[in-house]
């Protein structure tokens, strides 16, 4: 039976946000497929195999270094393409912005060692470093904000969870790769071959990525903005020369509108996050092995559990931020991470694998995933349609450049310096306490029109 228009519509926009929703998932699970790959082989292997003529506590220093440089060039990314997508679409983007990491990751796998040619090796880790982070500057907010402006009001928060389901699949898929390697091979043959399968192993993912947003329409909101003429927004002089756009009041409203607000208080609530990561998915793994010398797998163990318990929480938070709104269960979760931040680290040093494993897996689901499935919905929310990718994506990679890459390489010189591990939990009550503020000072944003082109503050 043929479909009355109505519902022809209806199921023609549901089959639309599937493709969508799996072109996000893919996107952000290679993007921390990628990064938690390279975080891992930091932590674990790239000391010896591109920094070996020095100590071990130095040497995991330099790897943190490297890890953390393309972060910086994360933020180059999102200026780049936050702008082009805000400008013409976030198709295009998000096209370019994986085939970009999936290239420069692949070749990490293919990368001659120390050994081979000496000081080029880490030249070129820390060059491919750098694009990979150029085009996953705006990989997850691309993601994120197709998915926030496909949804309904109602069902935002949930939907846009899936982009943290998809985060959370590669952080999974890479811990559970490193575990296999870690337990399956001798330490020779980690370090003469077994690091690079997994890099080489996200070029599938990138082929089957790239396939699948060939299909993909542009998102509703963009192509509803009264400032796009023809599928490209028109830039403020345009607007002034058209003079009935002009006289539209929700066009005055953003173009007079000061920003800043908004992006200090949406990169407030990233800190959080963006900081605990760092610390619990990869300074800890390397300090597990290198400072307490636990047995390799147990940090690579915690990490994949508590991303499989993530499946539960994520979409669990992102239903109960649709239900209560995003500020209570923000402030909920930064002040229960402030008070577990003590405890976590007790455990941890307790030199007991079990208690380990429990205190991460915690961890990582309280400080790191809920806070996660909360930002992307309420980050997409905060902003303006005229300039909602541009300052989501600066958001996330400067707190990520703040917190998530100087995060660990502080952590790795405070504990080298002190012996101790007071800063780790110092860090982490200090990440979340920044949270907990600016989500007290914030607006509550749930069910925002995503149309308008001004910022919620």
């Amino acid at each position: 039976m043929r479909l009355p228009p109505p519902a022809r519509a209806e199921a023609a926009r549901t089959r639309d946000l599937a493709k969508v929703a799996v072109s996000g998932w893919l996107g952000t699970a290679m993007e921390f497929m990628d990064f938690q790959l390279y975080s891992l082989a930091a932590a674990i292997v790239f000391n010896k195999i591109f920094f070996p003529d020095v100590s071990p506590v130095i040497g995991l220093i330099a790897a943190m270094a490297t890890y953390g440089v393309g972060y910086v060039a994360r933020l180059f990314g999102a200026v780049y393409f936050g702008r082009m997508g805000d400008r013409i679409g976030r198709k295009k983007v998000l096209y370019i912005t994986i085939a970009l990491m999936g290239a420069s990751t692949t070749l990490i796998g293919v990368l001659p060692t120390y050994a081979m040619v000496g000081i080029w090796a880490p030249i070129l880790l820390v060059a491919l470093r750098l694009i990979q982070g150029f085009g996953a500057g705006a990989e997850i907010a691309g993601a994120t904000v197709m998915l926030a402006e496909f949804a309904s009001a109602r069902r935002r928060g949930i939907i846009s969870s899936l982009v943290c389901l998809g985060t959370n699949s590669g952080t999974l898929g890479a811990s559970a790769l490193w575990a296999i390697l870690v337990s399956s091979l001798s330490q020779d043959q980690l370090l003469s071959w077994g690091w690079r399968i997994p890099f080489l192993a996200s070029f599938v993912i990138m082929l089957f990525a790239i396939w699948i947003r060939r299909s993909i329409k542009e998102s509703p909101v963009f192509e509803e903005r009264v400032d796009v003429v023809d599928g490209v927004a028109l830039s403020k002089r345009e607007i002034a020369a058209a003079e009935e756009l002009a006289k539209t009041s929700t066009i005055e409203a953003a173009l007079h509108q000061k920003k800043g607000k908004a992006f200090l208080i949406a990169l407030g609530l990233r800190f959080g996050q963006a900081g605990n990561s760092g610390l619990v998915q990869t300074f800890l793994v390397g300090y597990l092995a290198t400072v307490l010398l636990a047995d390799k797998s147990v940090g690579t163990n915690a990490i994949m559990y508590g991303s499989l318990l993530g499946f539960v929480t994520i979409p669990l938070v992102g239903l109960l931020g649709d239900r209560f709104g995003r500020r209570p269960l923000y402030l909920v979760l930064s002040a229960l991470t402030v008070v577990y931040a003590i405890p976590m680290m007790l455990m941890i040093t307790s030199g007991n694998n079990a208690l380990i494993t429990i205190a991460m897996v915690v961890g990582l689901n309280l400080g790191v995933l809920g806070l996660f499935a909360m930002e992307s919905v309420t980050m997409a929310e905060f902003f303006g349609a005229r300039t909602r990718f541009t300052q989501l994506a600066l958001a996330k990679e400067i707190g990520g450049i703040l917190a998530t890459a100087i995060g660990p390489l502080l952590a790795a010189t405070l504990t080298a310096v002190t012996g101790h591990w007071w800063p780790l939990a110092a860090m982490l009550i200090g990440y979340s306490l920044i949270t907990l503020v600016s989500a007290a000072v914030g607006p509550e944003v749930r069910g925002r029109d995503m149309v308008r082109l001004e910022d919620a503050v």
